[in-house]
């Protein structure tokens, strides 16, 4: 079905949208690196995707290929519970042989969010080799919160009118945090959220309402250029 021009799938339970979110990531590695030689994907934190990137580590894969960003992250050290390249190591990275200079984290140890989003911005604006404009990954893997926020992006902030970087600073109570701009997830080539549980549905009912505040959902904000799909389980989508 279709939602404001957005793709959702409705799947039975998390199992079932964690093996769907299986294929479209092995799909589009495939398509990638048959285009381009390269796959760039930027990662989603939370529970949701956990099984995902356990799943991926079992996979048999050019990993030489595959480069592996973090659409956002908190700011605490690496090696925190709290942080999500932290679960992404645990749970994916340390059981498969990536070159280590595939793996592109975010800046955490600084005294300061703002330089170290202005570090990343640098990071990501070499790799990819431009000097403005916005990147397009391949594939960003987004989760939503029940308040409908996305990435950092989180309701009524300063993050989500930044139109001009490539990462900035969130902020979630008076936590810092660093994230993807709205502007570089819409430039992707493709956009996957992956939304379960019942608390969801509140928030996915505003953020697919006709008209709704995107500054008090952020969730609405994300259009990308390329494709944008939502997968999620039957118990989130029961009110759609």
């Amino acid at each position: 079905m279709a939602i404001l021009n957005q793709n959702v799938e409705v799947l039975a339970d998390k199992a079932a949208l964690v093996e769907r979110a299986y294929e479209i990531t092995i799909e589009q590695i495939e398509k990638a690196i048959a285009k381009q030689d390269r796959f760039t994907i930027a990662l989603a934190g939370g529970s949701t995707p956990k099984p995902l990137y356990e799943a991926l580590s079992q996979a048999d894969l050019p990993w030489s290929k595959i480069h592996i960003f973090w659409g956002d992250e908190r700011y605490v050290p690496a090696d925190h519970p709290d942080s999500n390249q932290f679960m992404v190591r645990q749970a994916w990275l340390n059981k498969i042989d990536i070159p280590a200079e595939n793996i592109h984290p975010m800046h955490t140890v600084g005294a300061d969010p703002a330089t170290d989003a202005k570090r990343h911005e640098a990071e990501l604006k070499e790799f990819f080799q431009i000097e403005s404009g916005f990147p397009q990954f391949d594939l960003i893997l987004l989760g939503m919160g029940d308040d409908g926020h996305t990435a950092s992006l989180f309701p009524q902030t300063e993050a989500l009118a930044v139109e001009d970087s490539l990462v900035t600073v969130g902020n979630h109570n008076g936590q810092p945090r660093i994230t993807f701009t709205v502007p570089l997830i819409n430039q992707a080539d493709l956009v996957v959220f992956l939304v379960a549980g019942e608390n969801k549905r509140p928030a996915l009912k505003r953020v697919f309402a006709t008209q709704e505040d995107a500054q008090q959902y952020p969730s609405r904000l994300i259009q990308p250029r390329g494709e944008l799909l939502w997968l999620l389980d039957r118990s989130a989508a029961a009110e759609l």
